[in-house]
């Protein structure tokens, strides 16, 4: 075997370089993309994330070139830190004091060397790229050279990342850790700016993480290694009936025994579930994927007509559910073969078919027990479920979901801080609703931690008693079903709660003082959509210091839905034009990534319609603050263009709440609506439950400041506010009832 020759690529002493080198290959695997493109000879500044202290390692490993760094100066009063900056040449530079530094940065780029700083200032304690500051640019400019950005991905997680919220003192990963930088190329200093870096610095983190190795692989094979891994750990405690604690060796088996009969006797490709979020939704969805076939959780809430395009267009033959659902759901279509799921448990041997799987996982090592299942190692973009869109503006359409967009969604949500393997997850969200799906069902068999289950996110009574007697930390929803546990929990009962997340749609101000009032806890806002499996956006509690040289760092903003998880880029365009804007200016809000879809079940149009140049529209108008925080501002349908003026629907519908003091506990009261108008473009329409006149809406709403092209116009009383299962507005319905002639 021969040896490549070593060659000096550091400013390190020959016998150190030696060493680093030998440790580093170890411990990591690094790839690279586009290093073809880095000068050669010349001064060249190289800005890059920096999300763990071995950043430099791995950087100077695959860099053709020597390299000096830019370090924080307040390092060198460790001993050990002073003597790398010593050694490796590295360039002291304060925050407080800057000037000197970069005098000396100037003068190596002129003398023709590589400089690397971090724009970002500092080691990120979120995972996220966070706020890029200025000075890069100053440099590159003064020195007169182009900059390289990179992007390293793969290191989050290592021992000598924050996460965890912590350095060092965690566990050591016993396999080499996957490490990918993808380089851009080289950019002129005339071109280089803040907003420059971000979106360089995203672009390539995107490219970066769809190489982890992880996002390749078998979503079932997964889980089955994650549950056989730990066979004794409780991972569900369904609280649908009476209480069941079922623990992974016994979720593991009872899937695998009910895969065998799937795949004997049911020859299609999609399976249809019809359950509620508990222990038959996991054994079911595993025991299909696992079979070689795909889930296709139905929307049990829809109308009639709903489900069965859903149906239709999933070629659905055949569902399985519980004789309990069945009789609930008298109107749901029912296929001709609907089997119970109790039943086919029992037909695959019931607990003396189970015994040879539960024997398997307590004894053998998690790769055989996937083996002994034939599941094959690579899933990638191979479908993997099968959700339908809620049809809140529109027919429900195919979102075909691969293994890749799960494996994806899920790394990213990992990466965060909110649902740790330690936590205890509170599932009442719908498995057809794609943060059910991916977040309360898939995740915690991906990633081991605990879900308490409750039927329906409409319990809210049910779902106090199981955070108060499970001790939940964790409870994720949207804003309509947090909102009643204020009336009916009592502070004591939400005492386990460590975070609330919501989603699905905008969360009102109101409901976030009170609940922080009520029960001291802020809730999270997050965002994400169906194509996107979901979540793209999540805010996180601030990470703490724990150094003496840390600086604070957000990990959230009122009003924001967070920063963009890793691996997700994003451009905003304008809605008329769609030119391409500054991230900070509003405009339709266009996605990038792993977790991104790529295309609706048999509708090449609507694929076509929903993507440009590569880019998923979301149709939700939003922008980006400096920090790298995304504001949604509403979806593009619920703006009207009044006069060549965008009116937003639900900053109406929030001044009406305001001025005519609404409860909104009960649920909706008022919402606007947009319908053709011959003169002005469109005009409004107030749906409202309550007995309003036109007179009194205009005078309130001029009182609060609103001009006239915000005042409805019109006003229909209605019973109710259509919502769809999943608590969001049923945009759809809404727009009919919006459209009904005027009475007379």
């Amino acid at each position: 075997m021969s040896y490549p020759v070593i060659r000096r690529r550091s400013n390190l002493p020959f016998y150190l370089e030696i060493i680093a080198r030998v440790v580093v290959r170890m411990l990591y695997r690094v790839r690279t993309s586009g290093l073809q493109h880095f000068p050669a000879t010349g001064g060249v500044l190289l800005i890059a994330n920096h999300i763990s202290y071995v950043d430099v390692c791995v950087l100077q490993l695959v860099c053709p070139r020597p390299i000096r760094y830019l370090g924080h100066r307040g390092l060198k009063r460790s001993p050990f830190f002073n003597w790398c900056f010593d050694v490796s040449g590295t360039i002291p530079i304060s925050s407080q004091q800057p000037l000197e530094g970069m005098r000396q940065a100037v003068k190596a780029l002129k003398a023709g060397e590589v400089v690397c700083l971090c724009p970002e200032g500092h080691i990120s304690r979120t995972g996220q790229l966070m706020e890029i500051k200025k000075g890069f640019e100053l440099i590159a400019r003064q020195a007169g050279v182009p900059v390289v950005p990179a992007s390293i991905d793969g290191l989050w997680g290592s021992v000598f990342s924050f996460a965890g919220n912590k350095y060092i003192w965690k566990s050591p990963r016993l396999m080499p850790t996957h490490v990918f930088i993808a380089f851009g190329k080289p950019t002129p200093p005339s071109e280089v700016g803040l907003a420059w870096a971000r979106r360089a610095l995203l672009d390539l983190g995107c490219e970066a993480f769809h190489e982890r190795p992880i996002l390749r692989r078998h979503v079932g094979r997964e889980c089955v290694r994650t549950l056989t891994k730990h066979p004794w750990r409780i991972i569900i405690v369904d609280r649908t009936a009476e209480r069941r604690v079922i623990k992974c060796a016994q979720l593991y088996a009872a899937a695998a025994a009910l895969s065998r009969r799937v795949r004997a006797t049911l020859p299609e490709a999609r399976i249809g579930v019809v359950l509620p979020p508990g222990a038959g939704a996991f054994i079911a969805n595993l025991a299909i994927l696992i079979a070689g076939k795909t889930p296709v959780n139905l929307n049990f809430t829809g109308g009639r007509v709903a489900i069965e395009s859903s149906i239709q267009i999933g070629g659905i033959k055949t569902v399985i559910t519980a004789d309990a659902m069945k009789s609930k759901l008298p109107n749901f279509p029912w296929p001709e073969r609907t089997l119970d799921l109790r039943a086919e448990l029992a037909a695959a041997g019931g607990k003396r078919g189970m015994l040879p799987w539960l024997i398997a996982a307590w004894i053998l090592p998690n790769q055989w027990c996937a083996s002994l299942l034939g599941l094959p190692c690579v899933g990638d973009r191979a479908e993997a479920g099968l959700l339908f869109t809620s049809g809140s503006s529109g027919e429900p359409k195919g979102v075909i979901l691969s293994h890749r967009n799960i494996l994806a969604n899920c790394s990213q949500i990992s990466s965060l801080s909110i649902l740790p393997e330690t936590c205890s997850l509170l599932g009442c969200l719908p498995v057809f609703h794609s943060f059910g799906f991916t977040v309360t069902l898939w995740y915690p068999m991906l990633r081991g931690c605990q879900v308490v289950t409750v039927p329906s996110p409409l319990d809210t009574r049910k779902i106090i008693d199981a955070i108060r007697d499970e001790q939940a930390t964790v409870l994720l929803g949207a804003p309509t079903f947090i909102r009643p546990i204020l009336k009916k929990a009592q502070p004591g009962e939400l005492r386990s709660l460590d975070l609330v997340v919501t989603g699905a749609e905008k969360l009102p101000d109101d409901l976030f003082r009170a609940f922080h009032t009520a029960f001291h806890i802020e809730i999270l806002q997050g965002y994400g959509l169906t194509e996107t499996t979901p979540a793209t956006n999540i805010n996180q509690p601030h990470p703490p210091i724990v150094t003496s040289t840390g600086e604070p760092q957000l990990g959230k903003k009122a009003g924001a839905v967070g920063r963009l998880m890793p691996g997700i880029t994003a451009r905003i365009i304008d809605p008329d034009t769609g030119r391409e804007l500054p991230d900070t200016e509003t405009g339709i809000v266009l996605f990038k990534g792993a977790n991104v879809f790529e295309g609706y079940l048999d509708d090449v149009a609507k694929t076509r319609a929903a993507f440009r140049d590569g880019w998923f529209v979301t149709g939700d108008l939003g922008r980006f603050d400096h920090d790298g925080f995304l504001y949604i501002e509403g979806r593009l349908s619920r703006f009207s263009k009044i006069g060549g003026e965008m009116v937003p629907h639900g900053t109406i519908e929030q001044k009406i709440v305001e001025v005519f003091e609404i409860d909104e506990t009960a649920g909706y009261a008022a919402v606007v609506m947009g319908v053709p108008d011959a003169v002005k473009g469109e005009a409004l329409v107030l749906l409202t439950t309550l007995p309003l006149t036109i007179d009194e809406v205009r005078t309130k709403l001029h009182d609060a400041g609103l001009t006239g092209l915000w005042v409805p116009r019109i006003i229909r009383r209605v019973e109710k506010i259509p919502v769809l299962g999943t608590g969001k507005l049923d945009l759809k319905h809404c727009r009919e009832l919006a459209m009904l002639p005027a009475k007379g």
